[in-house]
């Protein structure tokens, strides 16, 4: 049975990988930055889902297969680069066009809907092979010999409950900025740094080994 101790310390974990910067992060923040505290909060939601899937695939074997396959990995790997250039390109358009207000009535339709925020989070998450390694090193630590199902279960849940904690604080304070990030030099700087940031780690994501 796992204890305490080995519960705080996975979440010490988590929280460590979860505050570093990268393209989850990026994701909510734009998400955020776009259409509200609320997206932002369902991108992170999404993000979760996601540690959720690759921390029970883990438990599995499967991220041991993603681990072992070279084909395997670089098929996610390239899947989610794509994915990442894509939300950066839009980005970069988005900051071409001239920093609209990010208000939600002035966005387009599908981008006002919690779903896309949702679907960004998810597929950001889930097509990062990293994450699958990531889980593959971290959760044999803290799951005993004679681990069970509710041990996984448990420290799968834990693993999302700080990763939906973090981003909602992400998702917060970028919120509490937006009378200032609506100003439109400010929000085509800011589009044009995330589009940079999200294409860069699309290309590194690309080349990743």
């Amino acid at each position: 049975m796992t204890g305490a101790g080995q519960v705080a310390a996975f979440a010490g974990v988590i929280a460590l990988a979860a505050v570093s910067p990268g393209p989850d992060f990026a994701v909510v923040v734009r998400r955020s930055m776009v259409a509200g505290r609320w997206h932002g909060v369902v991108a992170g939601i999404g993000i979760a889902t996601g540690v959720f899937v690759w921390s029970v695939a883990a438990a599995m074997g499967v991220a041991a297969l993603l681990e072992a396959s070279a084909v395997a990995f670089t098929a996610v790997k390239l899947a989610g680069a794509a994915y990442l250039l894509w939300l950066g390109v839009t980005a970069l358009l988005a900051a071409r066009r001239g920093g609209d207000s990010p208000r939600i009535g002035d966005a387009p339709r599908a981008a006002a809907r919690p779903w896309v925020s949702y679907r960004d989070g998810v597929l950001c998450n889930i097509f990062n092979p990293k994450c699958g390694v990531f889980f593959m090193a971290v959760l044999p630590q803290f799951v005993p010999m004679d681990g069970r199902p509710a041990d996984v279960l448990l420290l799968s849940s834990v693993a999302v409950a700080v990763t939906v904690t973090w981003f909602t604080i992400v998702a917060t304070l970028v919120a509490a900025l937006r009378r200032v990030l609506s100003r439109p030099r400010v929000r085509r700087t800011l589009d044009a740094l995330t589009g940079a940031v999200l294409v860069a780690l699309g290309l590194r994501l690309a080349t990743t080994s």
